[in-house]
């Protein structure tokens, strides 16, 4: 497990006094808990100036695999209740590729659920700011409640690509 606090991160980048600075503790997860072959890695950088997590790794279709991701549970795994929020905000630097940034709530009993949107990590460091309307139900009928928000993901998932995709901070926005 990737162990960082985004102290840097406050010193690079402003942050509005009603946010909130989450401070992640990475995991990195490939699909080979499913035997997929994916292949990857996470570990923490200073790149461009900036203290990050770096996810890198090539993403194969083979053996009905496809991702390789970062993610990290809120308050210990518990519901972290982010109802007076907006959405949120990401730091991040990466390949020019399409990566997915998905939630889990406590309404999810499912690992294959979630609620998910998409971005692009630019090759210079860019602040993405995701409200939760843009986040999508999938494999599930739940509503995303963000008063039950435990975990939150990025992933390279679904084609062939190299993944490389960092981030410097993680913010819930109001």
């Amino acid at each position: 497990m990737i162990r960082w606090a985004i102290a840097v991160a406050l010193l690079c980048q402003p942050v509005m006094a009603d946010d909130f600075e989450l401070t992640p503790e990475w995991e990195y997860v490939a699909d080979t808990v499913m035997g997929g072959v994916s292949r990857g890695q996470a570990r923490e950088v200073a790149l461009a100036g900036r203290a990050a997590t770096r996810l890198t790794g090539t993403v194969s279709l083979d053996n009905n695999g496809g991702f390789v991701q970062i993610a990290f549970d809120l308050a210990g795994g518990e519901p972290f209740d982010a109802s007076g929020y907006t959405g949120i905000a990401l730091d991040v630097f990466g390949n020019g590729a399409e990566y997915d940034l998905r939630l889990r709530t406590d309404a999810l009993t499912r690992p294959w659920q979630s609620f998910r949107t998409t971005f692009t990590a630019p090759a210079v460091w860019t602040t993405i700011d995701l409200p939760f309307t843009a986040f999508k139900p999938h494999r599930t009928e739940a509503v995303f409640d963000p008063a039950g928000l435990r975990r939150i993901g990025i992933l390279a998932i679904g084609r062939e690509m190299d993944a490389d995709v960092a981030v410097a901070a993680v913010r819930l926005i109001r």
